[in-house]
């Protein structure tokens, strides 16, 4: 007899922009769940290059290069392939990465990961280089729209923090009317959607409408982290579910769990 698998017969709605959602899904897929894409976001380069462009041409100064994101990581090293620079000019550096995920995309460029914190957030970011920090020059390549906890914090350690724009994120130009379809057909509504980042769930928020988020009744909201979580909840919203590792496939798991 064939063991049924968690998520059998759960539908589940994802909203990672295209190219990241395959994690996702189909880890969700192999515990028995149908899976539905719909990106709340969309990645762009930033209104300009400047800020991260003179970075890279003075990236000798550096102490410190901290990478938030997998999505940094790859605007990153794409900016230095078509500034004529490689890898091999960021060796010098320290590398902090928020999480296992943002590391493993770094060392897929053959450079080494020397900060990993034990929490994927910001605040630990800033924990885990207290000790590092005074004196030293720090370039933290970051979406446009971001907490300030890292600059600030590590100001105030004695840093000289400079902040560089890799990527944006924008609304989907086709996921307003997709969202809206899926979420009012009784036959294709979601048992739960995820939410992988403070930008998922505001971008999620203007693609639904505040009108409409009576369409989210018995839907369960599942967060990949606090942070994420508290997102939700200043929105008005309550996450049901919360990863307790802050990664996709803890994500994944705590749905299995929970729903």
């Amino acid at each position: 007899m064939t063991e049924r698998k968690p998520l059998a017969g759960k539908r589940i709605l994802v909203g990672r922009a295209r190219h990241q959602a395959g994690v996702l899904s189909d880890k969700l897929r192999d515990l028995g769940a149908q899976v539905i894409e719909i990106p709340f976001i969309e990645i762009r380069p930033p209104a300009s290059w400047a800020p991260l462009d003179r970075a890279i041409a003075r990236i000798l100064d550096y102490d410190w290069l901290i990478l938030t994101s997998a999505n940094g990581v790859q605007m990153l090293f794409a900016r230095l392939a078509k500034l004529g620079k490689s890898e091999a000019d960021l060796l010098h550096l320290n590398i902090a990465a928020i999480g296992p995920a943002t590391a493993r995309v770094i060392e897929t460029h053959g450079l080494p990961v020397d900060v990993v914190p034990d929490k994927y957030v910001a605040e630990s970011v800033v924990e885990a280089l207290r000790g590092e920090m005074k004196g030293k020059r720090v370039l933290l390549v970051r979406a446009k729209v971001a907490r300030d906890v890292i600059p600030r914090e590590l100001t105030n350690l004695g840093a000289k923090v400079d902040v560089a724009e890799a990527y944006e994120t924008v609304l989907p130009g086709t996921s307003a009317a997709a969202l809206r379809v899926v979420l009012r057909d009784p036959e294709q509504k979601p048992h739960a959607i995820c939410f992988t980042s403070s930008s998922t769930v505001t971008n999620f928020l203007d693609l639904l409408g505040r009108e409409n988020v009576t369409l989210l009744t018995d839907v369960k909201l599942a967060s990949i982290g606090p942070v994420t979580s508290e997102t939700l909840r200043k929105a008005g919203l309550q996450p049901h579910i919360e990863a307790e590792e802050y990664t996709v496939p803890a994500l994944a798991d705590a749905l299995a769990s929970n729903l």
